[in-house]
């Protein structure tokens, strides 16, 4: 009998092992396979309930408290369940109503160890589904909230973060229709862009046509009609366009358009006050036209200034500034904004730099401004513009600013009234300080040939 007691156990342990490595494949490997299959089994099991309760005449809710799950165990052909030996597993979850399973062990016969594996599975399963609160509804919710017969369970199983499958299956088992995956649209506003332009408009023109005096006739007319702003952008653009060409820089003269442009200035969109500065500045290459367009400089110099930094509207109106201070006519017009064009200077990016020390080269190229530029006040980084770092362009801009300034100063005669100016001023950075002298000595060493002639012939005016 020892012997045969022996070969049992390990006939026992076999068995068991075998069906611990069942379980697992199950849980495992085989989940995604035979998913499908447990969740109509599943729901074979929840229409037969329902079809009970329905028979019983119980009201329909959206699930039970407790359930209870009977996992016969399979054995061999005609073999019956043992009632006295009935084991009681408890799935409640920890927060919930406990839920008792009760499973008939087989007799220990062959054959049914595919049986034992599929309802021990089943099993664990239920416990898994009751841990995360799939197994479970609660009838009673707090507070008075009701959830509508038309919609979707927020969140699908116990309330998860992804729709739940079971309530998909008792949607499609009302309305009897196949499964499907509902997707959440999203929810998120699109980022609204400024100004919001239109995608469709009768203009009669494209923009590089280049046009006779009647059609800029209309395309003043359109212009000064229209509120649009995609309207108002491609007729500026038009306008532009046809600016750079002489004989039209007189006809939309002649025409009244240069007032008709000039209005938009005042608008808050940045792209059509960037679009007019465009057009008045092809428009100021005509002297007559900048006859015109001196009754708005100021307000061009107000606006380019508070303007956001280094944005494209700062650049074109720079650019008109540039252009509208070439001659000397009317640069007495914003001797005012000196110390803001200094500041810009320092502050501004590569190219807003470059485009303002070509505006203050228009001022030091007239004697006349002299006393007023270099008087007012600016700040001490300044003299960084002289480090050897910069590129050529800058470095040539900043040398040429300080000659025409340091000519200006001895012509002028103002270097004996030294006393007259602030510690502050241009004055004192660019002539008693001393310091930018040094920093241009030690460019005469620079890499680039340009740099360096343009140093030499600096310090020999020294």
């Amino acid at each position: 009998m020892g012997r045969t007691r022996e070969a049992g156990c390990v006939a026992a342990g076999m068995v068991i092992g075998a069906g611990a490595c069942y379980c697992v494949y199950k849980l495992t490997w085989g989940k995604d396979e035979n998913e499908k299959l447990w969740d109509e089994e599943e729901d074979e099991e929840e229409e037969k309930e329902e079809e009970e309760e329905s028979c019983s005449g119980k009201p329909e809710i959206w699930g039970k408290t407790e359930r209870e799950v009977k996992a016969n165990v399979g054995v061999e052909a005609g073999a019956k369940p043992q009632d006295s030996s009935k084991a009681e597993v408890n799935v409640g979850p920890a927060n919930g109503p406990g839920i008792k399973k009760e499973m008939h062990p087989e007799s220990q016969g062959g054959g049914g160890l595919e049986a034992k594996a599929k309802a021990l599975f089943k099993i664990l399963k239920e416990q898994a589904r009751a841990k995360a609160g799939r197994g479970i509804r609660l009838p009673n919710i707090s507070g008075n909230r009701t959830l509508a017969q038309s919609l979707p369970c927020p969140g699908g199983r116990g309330g998860g973060c992804h729709p739940g499958r079971s309530g998909s299956r008792a949607r499609s088992r009302a309305s009897g229709k196949t499964k499907r995956k509902t997707r959440s649209k999203s929810t998120k506003a699109p980022a609204t862009a400024w100004p919001v332009r239109r995608g469709k408009f009768n203009f009669p023109y494209k923009i590089d046509d280049i046009l006779s005096a009647p059609d800029l006739q209309k395309v003043l007319n359109i212009l000064e009609r229209t509120n649009d702003p995609f309207t108002q952008e491609v007729a500026l653009v038009t306008l532009g366009n046809n600016a750079a060409y002489s004989f039209n820089q007189n006809a939309i003269r002649e025409l009244g358009g240069v007032p008709i442009i000039a209005k938009l200035i005042k608008t808050k969109d940045p792209i059509i006050r960037e679009k007019t500065y465009n057009a008045l500045n092809n428009l100021s290459v005509n002297s007559e036209n900048q006859g015109k367009i001196k009754a708005y400089i100021s307000q061009v110099c107000d606006d380019t200034m508070i303007c956001r930094l280094d944005s494209a509207v700062q650049m074109a109106g720079l650019r008109l500034l540039t252009n509208m201070t070439v001659t000397n006519h009317y640069q007495h017009l914003l001797s005012y904004s000196f110390p803001d064009f200094f500041a810009l200077l320092f502050l501004g990016n590569h190219f807003t730099k470059i485009q303002t020390m070509k505006l203050i080269i228009n001022f030091t190229e007239n004697p006349a401004m002299t006393r007023e530029l270099v008087s007012c006040k600016v700040p001490s980084e300044l003299i960084s513009l002289f480090n050897k770092e910069w590129d050529r362009e800058i470095l040539l801009n900043i040398l040429t600013l300080f000659e025409n300034i340091n000519d200006n100063i001895k012509s002028e005669g103002l270097a004996s009234s030294r006393k007259e100016f602030s510690r502050s001023s241009l004055f004192f950075l660019f002539k008693e300080s001393g310091v930018c002298v040094k920093k241009i000595k030690a460019l005469a060493n620079h890499k680039d040939v340009v740099v360096k002639v343009k140093v030499l012939k600096v310090l020999t005016k020294l």
